[in-house]
């Protein structure tokens, strides 16, 4: 099982909310020409409404006019004519500019999500194997697929609203200080509290935003895990224990989830109360007004439909904050993953050429953490050609030497050479092109057998991946399928027995063509007839070839050239196996079965 990443349930709050708006706002650079004809179409967009919301004025007045015979009743009817049909042509614009500005932010919300997640992707290709080592594939997954529709949701939705309920509250502050001096100081007056109320629930929010998806991919990955392992669950009788973590794992969610939607739907009822509350007043001190002349009937009953027109935007803006500070919470857990530390590549780093397989161990120390080594000042030799085999007990070491060859880790002491050429100098993807593992757990892709095969190189032709698979010795398995090479399997390989799994791999190791060739544990998942198929093979592969082995079943390291025992992190024996069954220490007690190997 994967293992999860430690997560402080409650105690979370975002590290720089500022920052991360800056980081996102900063992918939307690519689309500036849109963002500016989005801006264009909603201050179009807030005119046409603001308009909207006047236009009673003049309406009113010249029934006011009429009914004080200033004008008269067919110029009433020809003015009122006039101001409906351009207040018809202000609603079609602004329709229209509305809706040309909701498509257009789809298109840079999406475009900016598909930028980022091509990003994110890129980057855990290259990432650090500690990386994957040390976080949950669950929460890794959640954040392609949570995090990112909620930043895409944010862009989309709530980036929209706010520009154009900005626009709009601006507008409208501009025009009712135009139509009331007095009636807007009133209304001044009420916006403080307005703002100090949503901020503390804004405030709230964000913090249970954030724990919303943090513990959202806790709970994915449990379930990755608890999936993925569910033969071994249900072998012992585990599934009511893994019952209890998850309904425990699922209540902290839902406490998280259930804090982060109470806070957002308090805003919009909250904004609402407020804003009847400076309705009421406005009407009161805007009658007083009206009554002793100092404001027209027209004048008020629009000044009424703006503080109504000014409630809308500001509610709609805190309303749609939670789901920007949702998007921000998630876009800082995105930001994390593409802040972690690649596989570093230097342009000067060497790149290898006609590797020999010479590889070198010279007082290595290494641990995954530095406080506690796992090898501990390891030294030892493969010459060109030459099969070395790796014995001990589980944790001593064995699979360690393999990932620090095929340097996924950098030691903390010590040399290790391939040629003569110091390890931290090459270039990585230089070095592992010449190098192969086959490993105990079979990894598979979708696609055809071929395919699968041509994974260990890409360049290579049909005939070469079947060779390959003929020295594997699966291609006898392979023409028995019904497409032959042809054959679709998906990533799991359900299709296709453990053994059959393995030969594959091992075949897509022998079409790499490889200098070094790693075996860890390669045939442990398979029966001894298919065992005897793929030592054949493998005997041909590993010709020429520098081999590392690790085996628990020592009948399979006996021919190896050396063996080394391992033990707590150190080389306590190395020999043949005749030299060490003469020396009869470790490795004699563990091959006549006086010790087992574990």
């Amino acid at each position: 099982m994967s293992q999860s990443k430690n997560i402080v349930i409650g105690k979370h709050k975002p590290k720089n909310q500022k920052k991360t708006l800056r980081r996102l706002i900063s992918y939307l650079a690519e689309s500036k020409l849109l963002l500016f004809i989005v801006i264009v179409a909603s201050i179009l967009s807030t005119l046409g409404g603001l308009y909207g919301s006047y236009a009673i004025s003049p309406m009113i007045q010249t029934i006011e006019d009429t009914l004080n015979n200033v004008i008269t009743r067919d110029v009433m009817i020809a003015s009122l004519g006039r101001q409906i049909t351009i207040l018809g042509i202000v609603f079609a614009v602004e329709v229209i500019t509305m809706y040309a500005s909701a498509r257009l932010m789809v298109r840079i919300s999406q475009r900016t999500v598909e930028t980022i997640r091509k990003e994110m992707f890129q980057r855990v290709l290259r990432m650090d194997v500690k990386f994957h080592d040390s976080n949950a594939h669950g929460d890794l997954m959640s954040r392609f697929t949570n995090d990112i529709d909620l930043v895409g949701e944010g862009l989309n939705s709530a980036a929209a609203s706010i520009i154009i309920n900005i626009f709009t509250l601006i507008g409208t502050v501009v025009v009712m200080f135009v139509l009331s001096p007095i009636l807007s100081a009133v209304t001044l007056l009420i916006l403080p509290l307005l703002s100090i109320m949503s901020n503390i629930i804004i405030k709230k929010s964000r913090i249970y935003s954030k724990r919303q998806q943090q513990t959202l991919g806790d709970l994915n990955g449990y379930i990755e895990e608890a999936m993925e392992g569910q033969t071994v669950m249900q072998l012992f009788n585990h599934e009511h224990q893994a019952h209890e973590t998850f309904n425990k794992k699922n209540k902290i969610y839902r406490k998280n989830a259930q804090f982060a939607q109470i806070t957002s739907i308090m805003i919009y009822p909250l904004m609402q109360n407020i804003n009847t509350i400076s309705y009421a007043v406005i009407g009161i001190v805007g009658g007083y007004l009206a009554i002793n002349g100092r404001l027209s009937i027209g004048d008020l009953s629009a000044y009424v439909n703006m503080t109504r027109t000014q409630g809308k935007p500001i509610n709609e803006i805190s309303s749609q904050f939670t789901t920007l500070q949702s998007a921000i919470a998630s876009a800082e857990r995105i930001f994390e993953l593409l802040d972690w530390t690649e596989e570093v590549v230097n342009s000067d780093d060497i790149i290898l050429d006609n590797v020999v397989g010479d590889v070198r161990f010279e007082n290595v120390t290494f641990g995954y953490n530095k406080n506690h080594p796992v090898l501990k000042d390891v030294s030892f030799y493969a010459k060109p050609g030459q099969k070395i085999a790796f014995v001990g007990s589980t944790g001593a070491g064995k699979t360690t030497i393999t990932n620090l060859i095929s340097r996924f880790y950098d030691i903390d002491s010590g040399q290790i050479l391939i040629d003569g050429t110091d390890i931290r100098t090459i270039n990585r993807y230089s070095l592992r092109k010449n190098i192969a593992m086959v490993l105990q757990d079979t990894n598979l892709f979708t696609g055809t057998i071929l395919e699968n095969i041509r994974y260990g190189n890409l360049d290579a032709s049909d005939e070469e991946c079947i060779a390959a698979a003929k020295r594997a010795n699966a291609h006898h398995f392979i023409t028995t399928l019904e497409h032959g090479y042809h054959t679709k399997i998906t990533g799991t390989g359900s299709e296709l027995s453990q053994g059959q799994k393995q030969l594959l791999n091992i075949a897509r190791a022998a079409v790499a063509n490889p200098s070094i060739l790693i075996l860890d544990e390669a045939t442990s998942s398979i029966d001894t007839r298919t065992e005897r198929l793929i030592e054949k093979g493998m005997d041909t592969l590993m010709e020429g070839r520098t081999t590392f082995v690790i085996a628990h079943r020592l009948s399979t390291v006996r021919n190896a050239d050396a063996i080394i025992v391992l033990e707590n992190g150190e080389i306590i024996e190395r020999g043949d196996h005749d030299d060490l069954l003469e020396l009869d220490g470790r490795y004699a007690s563990l091959y006549t079965g006086q010790t087992e190997l574990t």
